[in-house]
């Protein structure tokens, strides 16, 4: 793989803000993409990992989840947020940095830009929106 891959859900509105703050704020050379866009194949995800957590592919095909994807992410950019990235290796920062992100996951719909769509399961999601994210008929 040429170029290193940060993937989110992109049908939860609060991932897609912040993935929006990443292509605007956080210069990078890694793809910033929705999974149900991506070819999970390719970078050897799952679906099921992908509805877990954020996830990066390295170039090098290093793999990483949630704060850890986060921290690789940071790790690519600019200086200053490479700072920050080094942040979360810090044992204390790490220790807590997985309670923060499940805690973030399980109320995501209730953030800023979070929807009620963002607290269903993928499976629920296709059911009520269809694959493409659109109201299915029968919904």
């Amino acid at each position: 793989m040429e170029t290193s891959t940060f993937v989110y859900d992109g049908d939860c509105a609060f991932c897609t803000q912040c993935a929006d703050f990443i292509a605007r704020r956080i210069p990078t050379g890694a793809r910033v993409v929705p999974w149900q866009f991506s070819d999970l194949d390719a970078l050897g995800l799952t679906a099921a990992e992908c509805e877990e957590a954020v996830q990066w592919v390295g170039a090098d095909g290093s793999r990483a989840a949630g704060p850890d994807a986060i921290a690789k992410l940071l790790a690519a950019s600019s200086p200053l947020w490479r700072v920050a990235g080094a942040g979360l290796h810090f044992p204390p920062v790490r220790a807590a940095a997985w309670p923060v992100y499940r805690w973030v996951a399980r109320n995501r719909h209730r953030l800023p830009g979070g929807t009620a769509a963002c607290s269903l399961p993928q499976e629920a999601r296709e059911r009520l929106y269809g694959a493409a994210g659109r109201p299915s008929a029968g919904a």
